[in-house]
């Protein structure tokens, strides 16, 4: 079985990653990449600027988070020196964003272990990042969640045992999560190829294929 497939039939329904009282009902798409027209208009170097924009869009349409982003094309990385360098213009998403307010409790999708966690404390990295290994009918894979409070990653251990539905963090605000909109990074890898608390979750076009064979689209897991 491919592993898109595999990750899709772990769950037959919608598997919800933050937690408090949000059901399926209650998201709304999010187009965030070059095509978005609003965009254009925004200072996208100003977090604050992206948090009001996000805000105005949820309620326009009368829903409570948004959500989108995998394989998509965004410019607005270019504000950052980790993504847009001569020699390597990192631009295409692939993780699956949620947008929620700052400190939305973030909750297992599925039962797992702490395989790892860290602080990427650079200007529009994850920041405070979580880690979990899942192991089902003997393949093992990951899930990564970025953007978190500091506070998260107190009293932690490798190897914790989280539930599905358990609470493993809390979303950061704009001061600790590198500088954006409150918002979950998540992705599902296949492969960490030995990384430890951080995967790339923007890569190069040249890369794409690769990178998407090993991360597929997490809402194959979680069915918004």
């Amino acid at each position: 079985m491919e592993f898109s497939n595999f990750i899709q039939s772990l769950t037959s329904e919608f598997t919800p990653v933050v937690g408090g009282n949000y059901s399926k009902e209650d998201y709304e798409y999010i187009d965030l990449s070059q095509n978005n027209r609003d965009l254009l208009k925004l200072e996208v170097a100003s977090s604050a600027a992206f948090s009001v924009l996000i805000d105005e869009y949820l309620r326009n349409r009368s829903a409570k988070a948004a959500f989108g982003g995998y394989n998509e094309l965004r410019t607005l990385y270019n504000r950052s020196e980790l993504f847009n360098q001569s020699h390597s213009n990192r631009n295409i998403h692939i993780g699956l964003d949620v947008w929620v307010p700052a400190f939305t409790d973030i909750i297992a999708p599925l039962a797992g272990k702490l395989h790892s966690f860290q602080d990427n404390s650079n200007f529009g990295d994850y920041g405070p990042t979580i880690i979990l290994e899942h192991e089902y009918e003997d393949e093992i894979f990951y899930t990564l969640y970025g953007h978190l409070s500091r506070a998260s990653l107190e009293n932690l251990e490798t190897g914790m045992i989280f539930k599905k539905g358990e609470k493993i963090a809390e979303l950061g605000n704009l001061d600790e999560n590198g500088d954006y909109a409150p918002h979950l990074h998540f992705q599902v890898i296949k492969d960490l190829q030995g990384k430890r608390g951080d995967y790339p979750g923007v890569v190069r076009k040249e890369d794409l294929e690769d990178y998407l064979q090993n991360c597929p689209d997490p809402n194959l897991l979680l069915k918004i």
